[in-house]
């Protein structure tokens, strides 16, 4: 599986639909979606699957609104349930010749029973671009695992391997790290505890800790010590600096909570694009310091900032809902 910075074919997303997953504050996704095809774009083709006419409509009035290139967008009539495309689209992979895709079972996250247009639109991406792709019959979802592109693997055991949602009870820790070599080509996982406060996902990797480059991660880190993600994120530093790899801080920003609950607000939720980082904001003096620590990063790119307060709502953000194609 190549790295999010390596060159892309597309982007694929699916367009906002399900007034339930932001109750109360649905109107504006749209225009944050907008914003975010609008900056895609620019850079590469953007394929969105569609629920209905009625949401086609919505998705072409907003883009012409917002200035989006049409060029390189691309429709697909495709019912899904919600719209996080990172967990239910399939991982693609490549050889130095051909592209193939690794649809893993989606079953809501262990939570949700309203999963199966999810499942079936995740099935239906390869037909779509006539790719070949294999079925492992493991359950995995494109959040909870990132990758360097050279053969190593970040994610966490509260995800896989927690028994609450738990995706694979029947699995062993040795038995996901061979499907994830066998599938992702992935030679070492690297293993971290628990994800943030909040996290729907009980514990996806991209709120957490991502790669910025092969031999670099970022994580994100709270300095107040009476926030209960302190000793979490303290735990999971203390772990990755055993690891063969180079560790950069990102900040959390201040608590965000909507109708009394903890949204899982991350500055690690960010997407590499061709040329481009899009970075969820939060109307928080900590997302300068975000900003420019990933500016740093990814020095060859446009690192940009997209205000995440009514999208992370919905429980995700901007690598939520998105999935990457390979060139």
């Amino acid at each position: 599986m190549p790295a999010e910075w390596e060159p892309h074919e597309a982007t694929w997303l699916a367009w906002p639909h399900n007034e339930e997953d932001w109750p109360g504050r649905f109107e504006p996704i749209h225009w944050v979606y907008g914003e975010i095809v609008r900056k895609l774009s620019q850079v590469e083709r953007v394929r969105i699957l569609l629920q209905n006419d009625e949401v086609e409509y919505t998705a072409r009035n907003v883009l012409e609104k917002c200035g989006a290139q049409w060029e390189a967008i691309e429709f697909y009539p495709m019912p899904t349930d919600r719209v996080w495309a990172r967990d239910f689209a399939p991982l693609f992979v490549k050889s130095a010749t051909e592209i193939a895709a690794v649809k893993w079972r989606f079953n809501g996250w262990a939570k949700y029973p309203n999963h199966l247009r999810d499942e079936a639109a995740g099935q239906a991406i390869p037909l779509l671009v006539k790719t070949d792709f294999w079925q492992p019959g493991v359950v995995l979802e494109g959040g909870s695992v990132d990758v360097n592109g050279a053969g190593l693997l970040l994610t966490t055991e509260e995800c896989l391997l927690s028994p609450i949602q738990s995706r694979n009870p029947d699995l062993s820790r040795t038995e996901i790290e061979t499907a994830l070599s066998d599938y992702l080509g992935i030679d070492r996982v690297l293993w971290l505890r628990n994800g943030i406060v909040g996290d729907d996902t009980h514990g996806h990797i991209d709120d957490l800790a991502r790669f910025t480059d092969s031999n670099t991660v970022v994580i994100v880190t709270e300095q107040d010590r009476s926030d209960p993600n302190y000793e979490p994120l303290l735990e999971n530093l203390e772990i990755l600096s055993h690891y063969p790899v180079l560790t950069r801080k990102l900040p959390m920003p201040a608590p965000l909570y909507f109708d009394g609950q903890r949204l899982p607000a991350s500055y690690a939720n960010f997407y590499i694009a061709n040329k481009m980082v899009l970075v969820p904001t939060f109307n928080d003096p900590n997302d300068r310091i975000a900003l420019n620590v990933l500016a740093e990063c990814f020095a060859d790119r446009q690192v940009t900032g997209i205000n995440c307060v009514e999208l992370v709502w919905g429980l995700g953000t901007l690598h939520c809902m998105t999935q990457q194609q390979p060139a």
